[in-house]
């Protein structure tokens, strides 16, 4: 499979560019895994859609405030995206944007920055001296980082800092949210509980190696790039025990899927944290997951991608025709689809 092949035409329309109303008032497109059939829903309608004894796996990490604004000494503005820390916990490895220069000084809002490295590709090495503690500086004066194709005249609001989170968000060190998880209430989760799905959670804290785009059109020189995870053992017990008694593995994005399928070894699931570089592309064989919650991704993505291989291609296609015919809203604030 080509790059090329995972392409589709999307009207700019129907890129959700605010949440729905109610988080599990999203619609939801169930497609059959085994025959291709295509049944609408909405996400609140889970609990009849899935079935007693099935498992939901969650995936717990918290988005940081990670874009941040600064000025050079000249005077040129600077945006950056904390990627992750390195070491001491005021050097961070950053993505910029404007012309950042070896050892030059940055001013942020009551900190200092100097660029210590160029790590290639638009990354730089930055040491952050805050006049206050760190993690509450960033609180402060951080921006959610809002993926670029959803639009805000004069940045993130309070409302994407609750909405660009899931409610079960527990651990930092996210800089982009497993967005299929958005549409899961507490109320929902309840009611899931009560038609006999339970859940468990994992970690893995998305960072550029789910949203950067594949730069190459034969997928098989493309190299994913690792995102730290951590599976609990109690997790893990759990989907054995699922399993064994004939429940399902229900896989709550695509980040979830990733974590999952990384930590297999065989049938068996090894606890415990991990770098989650695995390329998910049509041709992989599932050993974790048995169905997918997720929402509708960018043409040419690594994450297309997995979905194309959980799902096969010309299924998922013509799924995704179905839903932009039916005007369904896609990517982070959009509707979700269940696979399975």
């Amino acid at each position: 499979m080509r790059l090329a092949d995972l392409d589709y035409e999307l009207p700019p329309e129907l890129i959700a560019q605010e949440p729905a109303a109610e988080r599990a008032a999203a619609r939801l497109l169930v497609l059959a895994q085994a025959s291709g059939h295509l049944t609408e829903a909405r996400v609140a309608d889970l609990p009849r859609v899935l079935r007693a004894g099935d498992l939901l796996v969650l995936n717990d990490t918290r988005v940081i405030p990670a874009r941040l604004r600064g000025m050079r000494p000249s005077g040129g503005r600077v945006e950056l995206l904390l990627i992750r820390r390195l070491g001491p916990a005021s050097e961070w490895e950053v993505m910029a944007r404007g012309s950042p220069r070896l050892g030059e000084r940055l001013h942020l809002p009551n900190a200092e920055g100097e660029w210590l490295a160029s790590l290639g590709d638009g990354r730089w090495r930055l040491r952050i001296t805050t006049r206050e503690e760190f993690d509450a500086w960033l609180t402060r004066v951080g921006e959610v980082p809002l993926p670029p194709y959803i639009r805000r005249a004069h940045g993130p609001s309070r409302v994407d800092g609750e909405r660009y989170q899931t409610v079960y968000a527990r651990v930092p060190g996210a800089i982009a949210a497993p967005t299929a998880g958005l549409h899961l209430t507490p109320e929902l989760l309840a009611g899931l509980a009560t038609a006999g799905i339970e859940h468990a959670t994992l970690t893995l804290h998305v960072g550029p190696g789910t949203f950067l785009p594949i730069r190459t059109d034969d997928l098989e020189r493309f190299t994913m790039e690792g995102e730290y995870y951590d599976l609990p053992g109690a997790t893990a017990e759990r989907i054995a025990r699922t399993r064994a008694a004939g429940g399902r593995v229900v896989a709550v994005g695509t980040t979830t899927v990733r974590a999952l399928e990384s930590a297999a070894r065989g049938e068996m699931l090894v606890p415990g944290p991990g770098n989650a570089d695995l390329f998910i592309r049509p041709g992989h064989r599932f050993r974790a997951v048995d169905v997918l919650l997720t929402n509708f991704h960018l043409p040419r993505s690594p994450l297309l991608a997995l979905v194309a291989a959980f799902a096969g291609w010309e299924r998922l296609r013509a799924a995704y025709a179905t839903a932009g015919a039916e005007r369904y809203r896609f990517y982070s604030f959009g509707d979700a689809m269940l696979i399975g």
